[in-house]
């Protein structure tokens, strides 16, 4: 009765509200109101996963295997929104959830013990410590739950980049190269790879990343994102 009585008083002092609608949430709901995740832009890549507008979109630019999204990403929309208060608003739960939920939705679909491990696309120390986290992390550890998989940060950043908002594809694709680098002593050789990250647009830190894991003996690299966006 005391618990209770203490959870009560919490939720009023610290309620907690959906970041999508502002709804209070209810005990079982973990981040996202019932209606809103009903209402998230999911996308279908998990359908045809060699073959969509993603894998067109990063062919040449690392050997491509499988690439996904959760959400289809537009200007306004709900995915901007979360990804929004995901990266600048501090949520990390945000993070959890979307990769709770697709992971929940790639274990109906097959996608069982296709991995060996997840690896999530890292920060540099500097913006990490700034922002106080990983968005890529977190979405990584929501995926792995459901997939049974363990999340290791094989990669790290070696280079500080400016920020990728405003620059032109070929701008990103020099903007990251030999950005990343494996960690020292890490054996990833003949290991499945699902690299994740929070976004795609044109898939220049998703390839860079994708081609070290490759270049250190990687059997192939599936690649997954929260959201996908354009061009």
């Amino acid at each position: 009765m005391r618990l209770i009585f203490w959870k009560d008083f919490l939720d009023l002092i610290f309620p907690r509200n959906c970041p999508q609608c502002g709804r209070s949430l209810f005990d079982f709901e973990q981040c996202l109101c019932t209606i809103c995740q009903g209402s998230l832009p999911v996308a279908n890549f998990h359908l045809r996963p060699y073959d969509n507008e993603l894998t067109s979109k990063i062919r040449g630019l690392t050997k491509v295997n499988r690439v996904m999204a959760y959400l289809r990403f537009s200007k306004k929309g709900k995915s901007q929104k979360l990804l929004h208060q995901l990266k600048y608003k501090n949520k990390p739960e945000i993070g959890e959830e979307m990769g709770r939920l697709y992971g929940l939705l790639l274990s109906q679909n097959g996608y069982l013990k296709e991995w060996d491990l997840i690896v999530p696309v890292p920060l540099h120390p500097m913006k990490q410590k700034r922002r106080g986290f990983n968005q890529s992390e977190k979405f990584a550890l929501g995926l792995a739950k459901p997939l049974d998989l363990a999340v290791e940060n094989l990669l790290e950043r070696r280079k500080f980049t400016e920020t990728q908002t405003k620059k032109s594809r070929l701008e990103r694709l020099e903007n990251v190269d030999e950005v990343f680098g494996l960690r020292q002593g890490e054996n990833i050789s003949g290991m499945r790879i699902l690299l994740v990250d929070d976004v795609i647009t044109t898939g220049a830190t998703l390839c860079a990343c994708s081609n070290v894991l490759l270049a250190n003996g990687a059997k192939h690299v599936d690649l997954v994102t929260i959201a996908a966006g354009g061009q």
